[in-house]
């Protein structure tokens, strides 16, 4: 009798929780009540202190989902001292990589319990990024990722002082003190050598704009793979990663006597290769085969499907922040190896085509 009695004592206290919490939003006393346990028991639940016994822990997180609880970061920060907010200085954002990269950093920050706060700048000078820097710490942020695509924002980095950590992205991996990144080289290895097991020779690179660290990497790994294989990489036709840029230097080796195969060093440029292939009669792949970089979501639907070079948007921004949380925390950033691309290959490239003599 005095069991069943708990029991509906339970229920009630229960049922009173839940019709509290449907009258407005949800707060911690709510799942405290609902799960029967005290408001600090349901605090260290969420910051994940090891202490609790798994029963315990099981019964506090149903209690959160069946409210549809959610902790208030702005007030835990306020608590803990600490803001809760990380800064994000983007470079470069009407270009896939960097934009992809500036959404995946912000997706992770979130995802670990962070506010992600965001200056964008549309021109690189140690004016600009000084001024994006202090308005980042005036709003407090704890630390601040720089999303750097050239050797000028790289530069302004590195004589900028800030007193929260800062970690680099998409730039030239040794010339920061936190960096993380995709293995560039190895990306441009992966797309060449695709091209050299299909029996092509003659592999024009349309490259990038040299000030980009990215750029450089991409050109070292083709022209290393093509030396490996006891080949004389030709000169690469310098784009500016533009599909603009790539149509001109798709004009130039349509001139190029002997070429069966291009690696562009982003998609844009690629597509406007495959437009001044197709202008000029020369076929894709039949003619010349065609392989890009980066995997742009329309790279799949060109026609022919563009071969290209996938990169881990995600992975590099789950690093970033994986980098400042422990910087922040006050631990050493571990030494974070690069993220491995992924070939993904399409019908724009196939064998090399017998030729005439």
């Amino acid at each position: 009798m005095g069991e069943r009695t708990a029991r509906q004592g339970e229920s009630r206290t229960a049922t009173a929780a839940a019709t509290a919490a449907a009258a407005r939003p949800p707060v911690m006393a709510d799942v405290a009540r609902l799960a029967g346990v005290s408001h600090q028991t349901v605090s260290r639940v969420i910051n994940g202190a090891p202490s609790i016994r798994q029963e315990t822990r099981q019964r506090v997180l149903e209690a959160i989902e069946r409210l549809g609880y959610r902790p208030n970061i702005a007030a835990r920060a306020l608590v803990r001292g600490r803001s809760g907010m990380i800064g994000i200085i983007g470079t470069a954002r009407t270009l896939f990589g960097p934009t992809s990269i500036h959404r995946s950093v912000e997706d992770a920050a979130r995802a670990a319990g962070y506010f992600a706060t965001s200056v964008s700048l549309s021109e690189v000078t140690l004016h600009a990024l000084i001024d994006a820097t202090e308005h980042l710490m005036r709003v407090g942020v704890e630390g601040v990722v720089m999303i750097a695509s050239n050797d000028e924002a790289l530069d302004v980095v590195r004589m900028t002082r800030t007193s929260v950590p800062f970690v680099v992205v998409e730039g030239d991996l040794s010339r920061a003190n936190v960096t993380v990144g995709v293995d560039q080289v190895l990306g441009a290895r992966m797309a060449t050598e695709h091209l050299l097991q299909l029996g092509h020779r003659e592999i024009v690179q349309v490259s990038g704009p040299l000030n980009w660290a990215e750029a450089r990497a991409r050109i070292e790994g083709w022209r290393r793979t093509m030396t490996e294989a006891g080949l004389r990489p030709p000169e690469p036709v310098q784009g500016d990663w533009s599909a603009h840029s790539g149509y001109v230097a798709g004009l130039r080796i349509c001139e190029m006597r002997g070429t069966t195969a291009v690696f562009a060093a982003n998609d844009q440029m690629a597509i406007g290769v495959l437009r001044a292939l197709h202008e000029r009669g020369r076929r894709v792949p039949q003619d010349i085969s065609l392989a890009g970089f980066d995997d742009v979501p329309e790279a799949a639907y060109l026609v022919p499907p563009l071969t290209t070079v996938q990169q881990d948007f995600a992975a590099v921004g789950r690093r970033a922040i994986t980098a400042i949380t422990q910087a922040i925390n006050g631990t050493e950033p571990q030494a974070l190896p690069l993220v491995v691309p992924k070939l993904v290959v399409r019908q724009s490239t196939t064998r090399r085509p017998r030729i005439e003599t």
